[in-house]
């Protein structure tokens, strides 16, 4: 588990900080440094022959962004997008990526002693993608490694194309 030092941010070089949203009523967290912006969520231009958790691609200021649902990329149940509904856009490696989350909820300041490494779950269970787990009071949050998520699969390679 990989925490960026933030000392600039936090004052305290033991505090990470995540931006934190939801999909239904589980709450993930993604390394801030990583976000570039928070956009409302808008028109996407679909893209034939892509799996289902790309759901296109968009204009940014000029740039094309391809979007990826999380809630299909980690296998959720779909749901219908809200006036809460927004698009992460986040760097993955040289790249440029936007991921729909169902709300963002906060950035969350998280001390070393608050991480703990993912339970091992069994072969059977896939789990590479995370960091590891926030532990601040009775609230726990997934902290996601995007680069395993998006940046390394076949996702990440027809989104990233």
């Amino acid at each position: 588990m990989s925490t960026a030092n933030t000392s600039d941010l936090t004052g305290s070089p033991d505090v990470s900080q995540f931006l934190t949203f939801r999909l239904g009523d589980e709450e993930y967290g993604l390394g801030i440094l990583r976000v570039q912006e928070i956009k409302g969520y808008s028109k996407i231009t679909p893209l034939p022959n892509t799996p289902r958790e790309v759901k296109g691609v968009m204009n940014l200021r000029g740039a094309v962004v391809p979007i990826i649902d999380l809630r299909a990329r980690l296998g959720l149940r779909e749901a219908e997008y809200t006036v809460f509904t927004v698009i992460v856009v986040v760097t993955v490696g040289t790249k440029i990526v936007g991921l729909v989350v169902d709300a963002v909820s906060d950035v969350l300041n998280v001390g070393a002693n608050e991480m703990v490494p993912t339970p091992d779950l069994g072969s059977g269970v896939d789990t590479s993608f995370l960091n590891g787990i926030a532990r601040t009071g009775e609230r726990l949050v997934s902290l996601l490694n995007i680069d395993k998520l998006v940046g390394a699969s076949d996702v990440g390679a027809t989104a990233l194309a």
